[in-house]
């Protein structure tokens, strides 16, 4: 049963976008709060000392505190830190990583932090989800930790184009021109032309989208980053790492290689390299984008990368750079152990997730590699989400 109120002031921001405060012999987590904020907390679930709960009531508004662009946060989808002002919305990211590395990957002295703003602070997203409530005839979004869809007309991170296709979808929905089956659709934009098709559909579209030099094509269902300028960036970062790298010998490895953004990069600076894949399509497309770029030093695997790295990879000889960039619960114990065995003179670490990129940086670290620098980029601006990219190198390099 939930207990009574509790009083607490937000400390600062951690993981997920939860401030932390300490009340009453408990450290309490309490998300959509502002580092400063005196609030009346209910809690909802208590595991030890550790408690996590939702506010009852805003006390005394910390001084960061400023107005939400969308009041209601349920239809918000997921703008989990527009009540802080832009600055202080990298700053708080900054620290979460931080925060991460200290506590989960036992970094002393933790590096500095620099993050990469934004150009656009909003309508910067080129790809979303929405879902579908036929019952209701509600389109939009699902209402945090539910499967309630709350119906939205506008979405202020959307771009205009990806807008318009929220828009297009809420028209054909009136129309009864959704198909009953259909209760989850993906909006995609490329530089020409854009996308609106259901999750389920038996062949996704064709999408092009043009980054640095390179034209990437890639299905409305395959994986690639919704802010293109922020993309642009990391694709640099990764470079310059690569740049370093290419100074040892041995081939570079592009681990959860997707449609090739980094593969591409890697081939003009490498003899030779291998992207790891699981999904078929993404592979495919890999494959065209290398060769439309003109490079043909590069193979791809696909397979899942803990399956493929866990094999015998000595026919591959020496490894130079590994890159990898797994999904949002990060590469993992076993992977980290496997790719130590191939011992890359130097590794590129990109992950969307302070505290499962810090839990394999520990691995790496524990396994001889010391942390060059880490740097953020602010992928998805008014959210708590942040791009990372982390260069190790072996001790003895």
């Amino acid at each position: 049963m939930p207990g009574p109120p509790v009083d607490v002031t937000i400390d600062r921001i951690v993981g997920e976008g939860r401030g932390i405060g300490f009340a009453d012999g408990m450290t309490i987590f309490v998300p959509l709060t502002a580092p400063g904020d005196t609030v009346r907390v209910r809690i909802g679930r208590l595991q030890g000392t550790v408690a996590h709960a939702e506010i009852e009531e805003i006390l005394e508004p910390s001084p960061l505190r400023i107005a939400p662009r969308v009041a209601d946060y349920a239809a918000s989808g997921g703008l989990d830190l527009q009540h802080l002002a832009y600055a202080d919305q990298l700053e708080v990211k900054a620290g979460a990583i931080a925060d991460s590395l200290r506590r989960i990957a036992k970094l002393d002295p933790v590096p500095e932090i620099p993050i990469t703003a934004s150009p656009q602070e909003w309508e910067y997203r080129t790809r979303a989800e929405f879902q579908i409530d036929h019952e209701t005839g509600a389109v939009g979004y699902f209402a945090p930790n539910s499967h309630r869809v709350v119906d939205v007309a506008e979405s202020p991170v959307l771009t205009p184009e990806v807008q318009a296709l929220l828009t297009t979808l809420r028209d054909d929905k009136a129309a009864n021109l959704v198909p009953k089956a259909a209760r989850e659709y993906r909006a995609v934009s490329g530089d020409a032309g854009s996308v609106l098709e259901p999750t389920n559909t038996a062949k996704s579209r064709l999408v092009m989208r043009q980054i640095g030099e390179d034209v990437f094509r890639f299905s409305a269902e395959c994986f690639f980053q919704a802010n293109i300028p922020v993309t642009q960036a990391v694709l640099d970062r990764v470079n310059e790492i690569a740049d370093v790298a290419r100074r040892s010998d041995g081939i570079a490895l592009d681990l959860y290689c997707g449609v090739g953004l980094f593969t591409v990069s890697l081939a003009r600076r490498f003899p030779r390299v291998v992207g790891v894949e699981s999904m078929l399509s993404a592979t495919k497309y890999a494959e065209e984008n290398l060769e439309t770029a003109g490079l043909r030093n590069g193979r791809f695997v696909t397979a899942p990368v803990e399956h493929w790295i866990a094999g015998d990879r000595s026919p591959i000889g020496r490894v130079a750079l590994a890159v990898f960039d797994p999904p949002r619960t990060g590469a993992g114990k076993e992977t980290i152990q496997h790719l130590l065995r191939l011992k890359p003179a130097h590794v590129a670490a990109v992950s969307c997730d302070p505290a499962t990129f810090a839990r394999d940086i520990r691995g790496l670290v524990d396994g001889g590699y010391e942390v060059v620098d880490v740097q953020g980029f602010d992928m998805f601006p008014q959210t708590h989400h942040v791009e990372i990219v982390a260069h190790l190198r072996r001790s003895e390099e």
